[in-house]
């Protein structure tokens, strides 16, 4: 039997929103760019580093800084913003 750690599965869902949300960073290129330049990531590096939490809280702080961003994800994956702004805080514990 396996006991559930609470902690663990709220870091895999936040994770798994933040790839959600990368997918929506990544359909324009302006905004794709945006990222890399901000995060200091190469596309290649961001290959590398996609299935790290730093590189999860990156993109969802990315989000966070830029309004019409955080609207534009929430919307397309019809989510409260709210939802990402806390995907972001659970990343960072």
């Amino acid at each position: 039997m396996t006991i559930s750690n609470a902690h663990e599965d709220s870091v895999k869902d936040a994770s798994a929103l933040a790839l959600a949300a990368l997918g929506w960073v990544l359909t324009d290129e302006a905004r794709a760019q945006r990222l890399l330049d901000l995060t200091g990531l190469t596309p290649d590096g961001l290959r590398g580093a996609i299935g790290e939490r730093s590189t999860h809280r990156a993109i969802l702080d990315f989000l966070c800084q830029h309004e019409p961003d955080l609207l534009g994800a929430a919307d397309a994956l019809e989510i409260p913003p709210e939802q990402l702004v806390a995907a972001g805080r659970e990343l960072r514990r």
